[in-house]
């Protein structure tokens, strides 16, 4: 069904098609944030021989999951900006909202392109941060306890709908655009598109990354660290713009902001 049968006007649709290029790009925070976990399920699944049709499926099933969770929040999301859309102030809230939200995400992918760059790992790089590291941490370590009764079956979908509530800099702003739409139809669909985005690298991380010589990630990792250092301008610059601070930016889609 075309985007304009669900009553989208053409900047709503613009922003879904945006959020999945968006996705696709942000997936390389995926890696950071989540690459980790995603290995801990695939070394879970690994019998040690060839890529299994199991361990497809079961990547297949934990993405489903994943975009489950995000689309379902997403909705969520864009109810309760509809029900409270029309509160006192709430337009000039939500502009130094996005600001804040802009800045901190912009400093935060900066702060993780250091850390690829440096590092040549994703693996401490989350948990580097103050208070979003240690909730990331704990969110997590409850995730790894309960693998083993997860990973190998259906359950795996839980898992991954567990991780649209990780703390992540890619997933609140597009929660925040989700609410600032006031619309459950936007909210779900953007948050959709998002999740569709970053399947494919998420996938491929899932059933061949594992399989990496340690010099070949560190070498992509710092490849990651470079391309986070450019994304990293783009949330950055617009968070400024909202109070009235002109910074340059790539041409890159970031609609919530």
């Amino acid at each position: 069904m075309p985007l304009d049968g669900l009553g989208l006007t053409a900047s709503e649709t613009a922003g879904v098609a945006a959020f999945a290029g968006l996705g696709l790009l942000g997936s390389v925070h995926c890696l950071g944030m989540c690459g980790p976990l995603v290995t801990t399920y695939a070394d879970r699944l690994d019998d040690g021989g060839p890529l299994s049709g199991h361990e497809i499926r079961q990547q297949v099933l934990f993405n489903v999951g994943r975009g489950l969770s995000y689309t379902t929040l997403g909705v969520a999301f864009g109810l309760l900006g509809g029900v409270l859309y029309d509160a006192a102030g709430l337009a000039r809230l939500a502009t130094t909202v996005r600001g804040v939200v802009g800045v901190c995400v912009g400093l935060f992918i900066l702060a993780v392109g250091a850390g690829y760059l440096t590092r040549a790992s994703a693996v401490d790089v989350a948990s580097s941060v103050p208070v979003v590291g240690t909730l990331f941490q704990r969110l997590a370590g409850t995730l790894v306890a309960r693998l083993d009764a997860l990973v190998d079956g259906p359950g795996i979908v839980a898992l991954g709908a567990m991780h649209g509530l990780l703390p992540c800099p890619l997933l609140y702003p597009a929660f925040l655009y989700a609410f600032a739409s006031g619309s459950a139809v936007t909210g779900g669909l953007s948050l959709a598109a998002l999740s569709l985005g970053t399947i494919p690298l998420v996938f491929a991380y899932g059933t061949a990354f594992g399989s990496f010589a340690p010099t070949r990630r560190a070498a992509f990792h710092r490849a990651l660290g470079a391309v986070f250092l450019v994304l990293a301008l783009v949330p950055l610059s617009n968070g400024l713009a909202a109070f009235g601070v002109a910074v340059p930016r790539p041409p890159l889609p970031m609609p919530w902001l």
